[in-house]
């Protein structure tokens, strides 16, 4: 049986997510991002194309280091402004049923315990569609928002995360028996007792007694994200994670990272097909391979691969201005994205190359072509490295995921390779087809 196709749109609470500089396109609406129409619209869009969820992306801080100002930033919104995305998830869910949310939130400026009522709750009004992409932060900007420095060394900011989840899953999946909840009028009783337990937690990070306030969600705990790249964060994600988001390459390399995860998700005592893992990618398309090329001729008039280098700078902690178009960008440790910063040390990189990644403003890998042509090479990529599937960016919005189910998911269900309904149930029986709660070999489960 050939393997389907999982796809979440990739998305942000902004106007420039990932393309940067197409927010000026004639066709393009992400400036109407802070009007719940925009949202609204967008989710229906993605149901009637069966995507799988809808990907929110979230930052805390602003990208401030190249140039050492804001000024690309702010002319280029370069996600400046952008609002908190889980305010987004409870409009968009009211004018759907299956469309799932992955929704960004960094812990290192949370408590478990906000943090885990407020997923559960979500959890309950979607129906069990919710995720969580747990991540730790990279922004000095952020840490002082604040009222600190500079952020805490990198695997210290694992250390927190480990404890935090810890927290979390005592509050999900151990305080509340699955059966506490009668509702029985007769004997007034709501909730049975002696079903529902004090957690105790104590450590170094977070120290917390009591019972959790919400009762078990359809999941119990959301799905979890994560996109842990350096070899803390791999060990990380796959102890956690059940979708892990990874950089995209050449086939030769995202296979490897595949094998990487996979393996180290075996060590960690885990079963390595209970990991989806998703790559970003970038598409235009168009009805034939030929208008697909002339579209992406006039995007480009667009984009701004400046404002990309605004992104990638605060991305590897570095401010990339200060080099020349075609100088080599050496290698410095940095406290930011590792596995990005890593690139310097292995690949010759200037400026110049930089912007030519960035046709689009984005860095993520950019197929073009008609709806064939797409649905082939992306079926190809899949099969070959080993993915489950792909976080698809925006471009020019909506027109970009409009084009997308459009010309290549027809392509993709004809070939078998893509649902034509959508399965009945949670978000993360939708994804595994397993039931709607963690497997139980998760560590939240032994805990």
């Amino acid at each position: 049986m050939v393997k389907k196709i999982l796809l979440n749109a990739f998305d942000m609470n902004c106007v420039g997510h990932i393309n940067h500089g197409l927010w000026t396109h004639p066709r393009d609406e992400s400036a109407k991002f802070n009007e719940l129409s925009y949202w609204t619209n967008l989710a229906k869009t993605l149901e009637g194309g069966l995507f799988d969820g809808v990907f929110l992306a979230d930052i805390t801080g602003v990208y401030d280091v190249y140039k050492n100002n804001l000024d690309v930033t702010l002319k280029e919104s370069v996600q400046l402004p952008s609002h908190d995305p889980i305010t987004l998830v409870s409009a968009m869910a009211a004018i759907t049923t299956h469309l799932g949310f992955g929704v960004t939130v960094n812990l290192s400026y949370e408590h478990p315990y906000l943090l885990a009522r407020r997923f559960a709750s979500l959890d309950h009004l979607t129906q069990g569609r919710m995720g969580w992409n747990i991540v730790t932060g990279y922004l000095d900007s952020a840490e002082r928002l604040f009222g600190r420095q500079q952020l805490a060394e990198h695997d210290q900011r694992y250390d927190k995360a480990e404890d935090f989840l810890t927290l979390c899953y005592k509050y999900w999946e151990h305080s509340w028996e699955q059966d506490a909840v009668l509702k029985d009028k007769q004997t007034r009783t709501f909730t049975d007792p002696k079903k529902v337990h004090e957690i105790h937690h104590q450590s170094p990070f977070f120290e917390s007694h009591g019972v959790f306030q919400v009762s078990p969600s359809p999941q119990r705990t959301p799905l979890l994200f994560q996109a842990g790249a350096s070899e803390r964060g791999v060990a990380f994600a796959t102890k956690h994670a059940e979708c892990i988001f990874i950089g995209g390459g050449s086939i030769a390399e995202v296979k490897k990272n595949v094998q990487r995860i996979r393996d180290t998700a075996i060590q960690n005592g885990r079963n390595p097909q209970d990991i989806k893992i998703f790559v970003g990618i970038t598409v235009v398309t168009a009805e034939n391979d030929t208008q697909a090329v002339h579209k992406l001729k006039e995007y480009q008039q667009y984009a701004s691969p400046e404002a990309g280098l605004a992104h990638y700078s605060s991305s590897v902690g570095k401010d990339l201005s200060v080099y020349k178009e075609h100088e080599r960008i050496p290698y410095e440790k940095s406290n930011s994205i590792t596995s990005v910063n890593e690139k310097f040390k292995q690949q010759d990189i200037t400026p110049y190359s930089l912007k030519q990644q960035h046709l689009l403003g984005g860095r993520y890998p950019l197929f073009v072509g008609g709806g064939e042509t797409i649905a082939a090479q992306l079926i190809h990529f899949l099969d070959e490295t080993g993915i489950d599937g792909f976080n698809l960016t925006k471009t020019v919005t909506p027109e970009s995921y409009e084009d997308f189910i459009r010309w290549v998911i027809p392509e993709w269900q004809k070939r078998d390779r893509y649902k034509t309904a959508y399965t009945v149930g949670t978000l993360r029986h939708k994804i595994f087809q397993q039931g709607p709660f963690l497997k139980p070999q998760h560590p939240a489960k032994s805990l």
